[in-house]
């Protein structure tokens, strides 16, 4: 009777999860409208955004280079304790904290910060792999299915990437995005990147693979961007990661079981991409004669 149970219940998630994640706006006055909120909720993604870029920018310089060094004495010592033991720090960046607002028509934004600590490595060990895009689908399988450099400038890159998700269900993302990367010193380095493109796609990897229309999609990603930094020192090279996002927003009355299934899925992926970072640059360097 248990078993029954159980089943039924994880059948009715599934069918929730479908309903609310992938369908089209259902219920909602229209698609245009639906269109209309998007593109408010960008406008206020766009503005969330200046400011980050604004404030990580300042941080450069300040002494602040990596964001564990904004804790106070103790929970800084506990941090980087944590790093050098192999684990990962994860920071929840609240939109409302600052001043700079989580009102959000129609939309979501997400925005969080991670860091690992690679031990025995340079910081060009790590430039390696991160500008080494054509091969990022092996370094972050399965999470990146598709990965190649369009166009390449010096420390400019434009950069085609296929993303796939699951999490009761699977989404397929092709994205395009602009990325430049910046040597600080001789220990440091940092990035920014732009998804200038993201189209949601119907049916992968088959004869009627197709990409959604904007304003057709189902909401899972519709912008995204990421800061990296990376500083050599302790013997390795600490290796920071932020990323802010943009979803469509949750429908009232599933709020209870839907957003956590959502809110998830950005620190999971952050998480991942920061330990197969590590991974890859580990088994990359122990490749070298």
């Amino acid at each position: 009777m248990k078993a029954f149970a159980d089943k039924h219940w994880r059948y009715l998630v599934l069918l929730i999860g479908v309903a609310v994640i992938l369908l089209p706006v259902a219920g909602e006055a229209s698609l245009t409208h639906f269109y209309s909120l998007r593109m408010a909720a960008v406008q206020v993604f766009d503005g969330y955004v200046a400011r980050t870029n604004a404030q990580n920018s300042a941080s450069i310089g300040d002494g602040h280079f990596l964001w564990p060094d904004t804790l106070d004495h103790q929970q800084r010592s506990d941090a980087y304790t944590k790093l050098k033991s192999g684990g990962v720090e994860m920071q929840r960046v609240l939109p409302e904290s600052g001043g700079q607002g989580k009102d959000v028509p129609g939309g979501m934004i997400h925005d969080w910060k991670g860091i690992v600590f690679i031990p025995g490595v340079k910081l060009e060990d790590v430039l390696k792999i991160l500008e080494d895009y054509d091969h990022h689908s092996r370094y972050y399988a399965p999470d990146v299915q598709q990965a190649r450099i369009e166009s390449r400038d010096g420390d400019h890159f434009k950069v085609f990437m296929r993303f796939r998700r699951e999490k009761v269900v699977t989404v397929v993302l092709d994205t395009e995005q602009d990325v430049n990367y910046f040597r600080d010193s001789l220990t440091r380095a940092h990035s920014r990147s732009s998804a200038t493109r993201i189209a949601q796609v119907d049916n992968p990897d088959t004869a009627e693979e197709r990409e959604k229309k904007p304003g057709d999609d189902d909401g899972f990603l519709w912008r995204m961007e990421t800061w990296w930094r990376m500083e050599e020192r302790d013997g390795g090279v600490y290796v920071q990661n932020e990323v802010v996002s943009l979803t469509r927003n949750i429908p009232m009355g599933l709020a209870w079981i839907v957003e956590p299934f959502v809110t998830k899925i950005p620190k999971e992926t952050l998480e991942f991409t920061l330990q197969s970072t590590r991974k890859a640059v580990l088994d990359s360097r122990n490749r070298q004669p």
